[in-house]
């Protein structure tokens, strides 16, 4: 099949087109810029906020896999976040007008969207049905609601979107955990073997993660199952508060200690390191719901077997599997 990937150059779109290009599909990656040659993967200009040539790409595939939108590893300025938002809005738009626009439009919109769209909060964990949206939680900085706002754009403008004859998605995505270069887990292993991988603010905040290998067999998944669409969570089915999270990672890494941080702590750490404290601090307490339902089997279903899984292939130099 032939799969268009807006947005692609970055660090889940490597991990995807290159798993995707590998069981033999025709991979397009949409990108604004220069991007690395991948076996199997295509790249073609496009702009994210507007059409042209590219729209004949989306004409007559089988699946859109949308990830456009700038990273949140960033400070939360309010120039970023307003970045954030645009960028995300925008592409969500012209990719569902050029679905609109499409003589043969693809069978299915995957668009990429985000975890941190559920409250934070230690009670109960977030599904689909029952989970909380955030945005008005007490006690928490104030600037979190507008990562909550963006999340709700960008899951707006897809569905509302005019696309009779494509089925859509969105894909409530949590911490993705590679060992592909730029992601997360390559910056909290770094942590951990710094001895600086112990617990942040009391470490109570739950950590919603999943395996790579899990990400792209859901991905799979949701383009088979016809009677799957609107939101689904993207995340494994056992979330754990951080200092559980980071106590296994340090055993699959072989590093016996990790130093606890401040909340004053973690705003310098973050400062330095030009991201958040709302990626370490929030708790995101998120699990499969409609996955599971679905049928869906975790090949990574726990949290210190796919540390240790990440830790191995990190070593070896292992790329991620298709």
């Amino acid at each position: 099949m032939k799969v268009v990937i807006p947005g692609g150059t970055g660090h889940l779109g490597r991990v995807l087109s290159r798993a995707l290009a590998g069981q033999g599909h025709e991979v397009v990656v949409l990108t604004r810029g220069e991007a690395r040659p991948e076996p199997g993967v295509r790249h073609v200009r496009w702009d994210g906020r507007g059409a042209g040539p590219w729209t004949a790409e989306v004409d007559g595939s089988d699946v859109v896999l949308n990830l456009a939108g700038r990273s949140v590893n960033c400070r939360y300025t309010r120039a970023n976040l307003r970045e954030m938002m645009s960028s995300r809005v925008d592409s969500a738009r012209v990719v569902g007008g050029a679905i609109a626009r499409a003589a043969r439009p693809p069978r299915v919109w995957l668009q990429m969207s985000t975890a941190t769209i559920y409250a934070h909060r230690h009670d109960a964990p977030n599904d689909e049905t029952t989970g909380v949206l955030g945005g008005d939680e007490p006690d928490v900085p104030a600037y979190w609601a507008y990562s909550v706002d963006i999340a709700k754009a960008w899951e707006r403008e897809q569905r509302l979107a005019d696309t009779p004859h494509t089925r859509k998605v969105a894909l409530r995505t949590s911490m993705v955990m590679s060992p592909e270069p730029g992601g997360a887990f390559e910056a909290l292993l770094r942590l951990a073997r710094l001895g600086l991988g112990g617990p942040v603010a009391g470490g109570r905040q739950y950590v919603s993660w999943i395996h790579e290998d899990d990400l792209v067999r859901a991905i799979g998944f949701l383009v088979e199952r016809e009677e799957l669409s609107g939101p689904v969570n993207l995340a494994a089915p056992e979330p754990l508060p951080y200092r559980d999270f980071q106590r296994a990672l340090r055993a699959a890494a072989g590093v016996p200690f990790g130093l606890p941080a401040t909340k004053w702590m973690a705003e310098i750490g973050a400062f330095v390191l030009r991201s958040d404290t709302e990626l370490l601090l929030k708790s995101r307490r998120v699990v499969p719901g409609r996955l599971l339902e679905a049928g869906f089997v975790f090949d990574h279903p726990e949290w210190p077997a796919a540390a240790a899984d990440l830790v191995r292939r990190t070593r070896r130099g292992l790329r991620p599997v298709s």
